[in-house]
């Protein structure tokens, strides 16, 4: 086993097991809306580093780096400030600060800086097609009626694990691009979560199998995190919002696996946004990188 993937299994895994045990957070339908909520708001955080910060400090409202703080509001962090931590790259760890903690300027209105931004539109379509061609995911549109919005289905498994399968996209042409965007958001999450199979070349984990109400339920949260922070309203609101009123449990999801999709496929599209950190900090730690280089890609990308 890799030591990025010993990373992975051994720090963040257990370490979010360990946060939801300890703190029994997120076993109610409305208490996991929630969470899903706090992550689309706070877009310039990777989804699973937004998911740490709810675990640590519950109605945190907004976070970001000492650099950033300093540099893209002129505030400072206030002596005594309690940090938050998250996972990065070249870490382990790397510190936050909640607005609470920090004093300067008064912040924009809306904080501006933090919300989700930009039109999906037939340009960014061909973009998103152009990227996914470039993980062998090829994008194809067909005629069809209102009630089928896509699909996505693996064409061919490469015979070596280290090399890319085919994986065909289907996406509705007859609809509007917000609509197809949320119809690929869906399928790439089915994707990531492992639902189609593990790929070792996209980091797609091996799963325990599912019902299909899970795997939507999953594949539903995944979707509704990735078009909310990127303002595309989605099916997923009402999905879930039927999911809260069942109140049901949700010892049958895998939080992990849901934040680190979304996290891919916001990175596979060329979505992500993120908080800067301290270039001091990366050159003190960049012995390390190579330890998580995968992480990079599966948690902040």
């Amino acid at each position: 086993m890799a030591q990025s993937d010993l990373f992975e299994m051994d720090a963040a895994r257990s370490m979010l097991d360990q946060l939801l045990d300890d703190s029994r957070l997120y076993r109610k339908g409305s208490d996991y809306k929630n969470l899903l909520d706090f992550v689309v708001k706070l877009r310039n955080f990777a989804p699973f580093n937004a998911m740490l910060l709810q675990v640590q400090k519950p109605g945190l409202n907004h976070a970001a780096s000492a650099q950033e703080w300093r540099d893209k509001f002129q505030r400072t962090i206030k002596a005594g400030a309690r940090p938050l931590i998250i996972l990065w790259p070249f870490g382990p760890v790397v510190l936050v600060y909640d607005v609470m903690d920090t004093e300067g300027k008064p912040l924009p209105e809306g904080i501006a800086a933090f919300a989700a931004s930009g039109i999906v539109d037939q340009t960014a379509l061909k973009r998103f097609a152009k990227l996914l061609n470039k993980k062998k995911i090829e994008w194809n549109e067909i005629d069809v009626g209102d009630l089928h919005a896509g699909s996505i289905a693996l064409a061919w498994r490469a015979a070596d694990p280290a090399k890319p399968s085919l994986y065909q996209m289907r996406i509705n042409k007859n609809h509007n691009p917000n609509i197809q965007f949320a119809t690929l958001a869906h399928e790439l999450a089915h994707l990531f979560l492992g639902h189609l199979g593990k790929d070792k070349y996209l980091s797609i984990p091996d799963r325990p199998k599912q019902s299909h109400e899970q795997q939507e339920l999953e594949a539903e949260s995944a979707a509704f995190i990735v078009c909310a922070r990127h303002g595309v309203a989605n099916k997923s609101e009402s999905y879930l919002a039927n999911y809260v009123k069942q109140d049901t449990t949700t010892e049958q999801l895998d939080l992990y696996q849901i934040m680190r999709a979304s996290g891919q496929i916001e990175a596979v599209l060329g979505l992500t946004s993120h908080t800067k950190y301290s270039r001091r900090q990366a050159s003190a730690q960049s012995a390390q990188s190579e330890l998580f280089d995968s992480c990079e890609h599966d948690l902040f990308s």
